[in-house]
């Protein structure tokens, strides 16, 4: 039965959890997966090993998880050959679970995964022609209830650990087939820290991007995020540049400042509306931090400039908030707080039981020009993953649209085609 006991309080206040750093297993291993390397000695030495080796030891396995991306202790070849199934007694080197995988016919990618206590979650990877982008979640679930997001519609179950965070990035890292092949062989009881690299090579990169844009506010569960992508970001983690991660907000104003210093990722502002009454509805968060207390905000961002801009999502809603006198009052806020500032226009994605429509073609492209004729750049963006309700504001686990005895029987129905294909 799915661990429950960390449920936060839904609406709109700041969620207070019970920190939990790694979900338990009922065999009683340690995930070593979204463990610092300080960390993972420190569980080494606790674990029997002297200080020394226990350094050595985290160093290595390091490497190997976020270099190589090894699942079993028995592929890192520079460990003793003793020391492997010692390992794999007392850690596991976890993936989230893939309960379902979908493909789009624009090729976007969606899994639906779950955790080691039965929850679960979903995200989304979508290709483009010069780049590629993982759109990660940070909670199972969300407390901000925004009335246009299908995500907003779920109960919120609990924030995930750093370890599932990071996970996703290594299980898409997994289906992309981007691990560095080769060996790293040394001498059967070697304990030197060099190592042989003959053979290592590096592969092209399809994950070029990460967004934190998928299930859950990531900045209600900070410290987990902050943890996952300081090891997303390490030189000797999985390496991906901070001006390539963009972390999206509703506005949670006292994180956002804390944010820019400790991560310094781009910033990525769910805005929907420029006045209160609108925002007020759309996104409940308004009512807690109001536009002006966000955009003061967004203004203090530590490293915002116009090479580094504030995106400013804007999801395109029929006759809610795509106007023309929506669209100056828009250039007028961000000219106002002086701003280095894009919009995203987002044509709203339909989810069953939405009580809105998407804005016509021409209502964003005039939406559109008049933000552009301020100077300010606007695209319109292209929906992806419509088809397997994989595109924004459409995440919700497909745990709630299908039964596990639904899956069983399609599952069946596959087999019994194929046998008597």
């Amino acid at each position: 039965m799915s661990d429950t006991s960390l449920m936060q309080i839904p609406g709109q206040v700041d969620p207070v959890t019970v920190p939990r750093a790694i979900t338990p297993r009922e065999d009683g291993r340690i995930d070593l997966i979204g463990v610092p390397r300080a960390q993972i000695a420190e569980i080494f030495a606790e674990a029997s090993l002297d200080p020394k080796q226990a350094k050595l030891r985290a160093k290595q396995i390091y490497h190997w998880l976020y270099h190589r991306g090894v699942t079993d202790f028995e592929q890192m070849t520079d460990l003793g050959k003793a020391m492997r199934p010692w390992l794999a007694e007392r850690f596991v080197l976890g993936r989230p679970e893939i309960v379902e995988a979908q493909i789009s016919n624009d090729g976007t990618r969606k899994w639906l995964l779950k955790t080691t206590d039965g929850h679960e979650y979903e995200m989304v990877f979508i290709p483009d022609a010069t780049r590629g982008t993982l759109c990660v979640s940070s909670q199972i679930g969300c407390t901000l209830n925004c009335t246009f997001c299908h995500t907003g519609t779920m109960r919120l179950v609990r924030n995930l650990t750093p370890g599932e965070i990071v996970g996703q990035v290594m299980l898409a890292r997994d289906a992309l087939g981007e691990w560095p092949k080769g060996r790293m062989d040394v001498p059967e009881g070697d304990d030197t820290e060099d190592e042989n690299e003959t053979g290592y090579t590096a592969d092209g990169r399809l994950l070029t991007n990460i967004v934190m844009m998928g299930m859950g506010e990531p900045l209600y569960n900070f410290d987990n995020v902050r943890d996952a992508l300081k090891l997303v970001m390490d030189g000797e983690g999985l390496a991906l540049s901070k001006r390539r991660i963009t972390l999206s907000t509703s506005g949670v104003v006292p994180l956002m400042q804390r944010c820019g210093e400790e991560l310094g990722v781009n910033l990525a502002v769910s805005l929907h509306a420029t006045n209160k009454v609108v925002r007020d509805e759309i996104v409940p968060i308004n009512r807690k931090y109001g536009l002006h207390e966000l955009l003061n905000a967004c203004g203090e961002y530590p490293g915002a400039s116009n090479s580094r801009r504030i995106t400013f999502e804007y999801v395109m809603l029929k006759d809610k908030n795509d106007s023309d006198e929506d669209a100056h009052e828009l250039v007028r806020l961000i000219e106002q707080y002086g701003l280095p500032a894009k919009v995203n226009l987002i044509p709203f994605n339909p989810w069953p039981g939405s009580v809105y429509e998407c804005s016509t073609p021409e209502r964003i492209k005039s939406f559109s020009g008049i933000v552009f004729d301020a100077g300010i750049s606007a695209p319109i963006r292209t929906p992806r993953g419509r088809d397997i309700d994989a595109a924004c504001g459409q995440l919700k686990t497909s745990a709630e649209k299908k039964s596990r005895a639904q899956l069983d029987r399609e599952a069946a129905a596959e087999a019994e085609a194929a046998a008597e294909a």
